[in-house]
């Protein structure tokens, strides 16, 4: 088991949260249980699949857990996309938002290559350290 809260990839992946939750706060209210609380809910997803990938006993699970935090940063990157389409938020805004979000993808496929690769040798000293992520 592996403390989340050690890892960059987590950090960053909170922090886009935050950002969220400010930015959305400015939404239509119509879109309270729309599109403000599905893109909130990708979002939240990420951050909350690292740590519990963390917390299951094997890299295996933990390789599971960051696939399924791949898959919400690309829905919240749809959900980015539509967010500026409707005017929702600002080009700045977006851009701002979709690069924070890019840099936790690539830390996100960066840690799952890693797992893969450590998950392929032979059982020894491998473990996942902080700089990994």
């Amino acid at each position: 088991m592996q403390d989340y809260r050690k890892l960059i990839v987590w950090e960053k992946s909170r922090q886009l949260v935050l950002e969220i939750y400010k930015v959305s706060a400015k939404f239509p209210k119509e879109e309270m249980y729309g599109l403000t609380s599905q893109l909130r809910r990708a979002c939240v997803s990420i951050s909350a699949n690292i740590a519990e990938g963390c917390g299951r006993g094997s890299k295996a699970e933990l390789s599971r857990y960051i696939q399924i935090a791949l898959g919400s940063a690309s829905e919240a990157e749809c959900e980015f996309l539509l967010s500026r389409d409707l005017g929702y938020v600002s080009s700045e805004e977006f851009i701002r938002l979709q690069v924070n979000l890019e840099e936790v993808k690539k830390m996100l496929a960066s840690l799952e290559r890693t797992l893969k690769t450590e998950k392929n040798k032979l059982p020894a000293k491998s473990g996942i350290s902080e700089k990994d992520c």
